[in-house]
């Protein structure tokens, strides 16, 4: 588990160990994410460091059973690729502007359209998710988790609303923008070595998304964007108990409610409109 973190005086990088910035001489006391144990859960099967990420995983997972059940029995679709119409009816970004249901900027994020799309996305969260958690905190991490995934299904209804689009890549680009982020405010030589990076990854997607047919640019774009503008604007955890520290746990908890509201919705839209 990597024990660097930013001091909350100088941004300079320091680590977990350190009382007192050997650059600044300032005290610094225990950072905002550093009451979690590293202790791995579930016997190893789990990293600690990688708890909040797992947990969106299996959220994914859990809906690509449910949307590749759903399409099976309808003989729509299977496991390899999933109809349109199953995937408009559990959340699919579509007419999102033409019909005002915004909540499917959030369900979107949720929702894959086959096997291979489900497992590259999955190995891209697994990797950059817990990287992000480490640096930015669990708080932080949800809001740009979301903050990309809404950003990126909207600008992609803005440039093709009546095109249906999934997946956690638009969110997943949101973690990418945020390292962006952490590289554009610290100038410095691992500054630059994230910026670099991540700059890496944000071109092969988009490159990728050029190459491949049926991939949502936009998506893509409006994720890194929106991943960028929330971890300029949230810099790293400062203090435990800080009043900082407070305002992003209610913003954590905010973008969970919304999440859980969107999909309700979703929920009553499909009792108002069977199938």
């Amino acid at each position: 588990m990597d024990s660097r973190r930013m001091c909350p005086h100088c941004r300079a990088f320091i680590t977990d160990k350190d009382r007192v910035c050997p650059y600044c001489n300032e005290r610094v006391g225990p950072r905002a994410i550093e009451r979690r144990s590293d202790a791995p859960l579930l016997g190893g099967l789990i990293p600690q460091a990688r708890f909040t990420t797992v947990l969106i995983l299996l959220l994914n997972f859990g809906f690509y059973l449910a949307t590749t059940v759903y399409a099976m029995k309808g003989g729509t679709g299977d496991a390899m690729g999933l109809d349109t119409r199953t995937l408009y009816f559990f959340g699919a970004k579509f007419a999102v502007l033409e019909s005002g249901q915004w909540w499917r900027l959030v369900t979107a994020s949720f929702l894959h359209g086959g096997l291979l799309h489900i497992l590259f996305n999955s190995w891209a969260l697994f990797d950059v998710g817990a990287t992000v958690d480490q640096i930015y905190g669990t708080n932080r991490m949800l809001v740009i988790y979301f903050a990309g995934g809404f950003c990126g299904f909207l600008l992609s209804s803005l440039w093709a609303d009546q095109t249906v689009s999934i997946g956690a890549s638009a969110a997943i680009c949101g973690l990418v923008g945020a390292m962006i982020a952490l590289g554009v405010r610290h100038r410095n030589p691992m500054g630059d070595a994230i910026r670099g990076a991540y700059l890496r990854w944000a071109i092969y997607i988009l490159v990728m998304g050029f190459v491949i047919p049926h991939v949502d640019n936009a998506a893509h774009i409006g994720g890194l964007a929106g991943g960028f503008g929330v971890g300029y604007l949230a810099g790293t955890p400062r203090i435990e108990g800080s009043p900082t520290e407070r305002l992003w746990k209610v913003c954590a908890w905010l973008c969970v409610l919304l999440t859980v509201v969107s999909f309700l919705k979703l929920y009553l839209w499909n009792v108002r409109n069977p199938s």
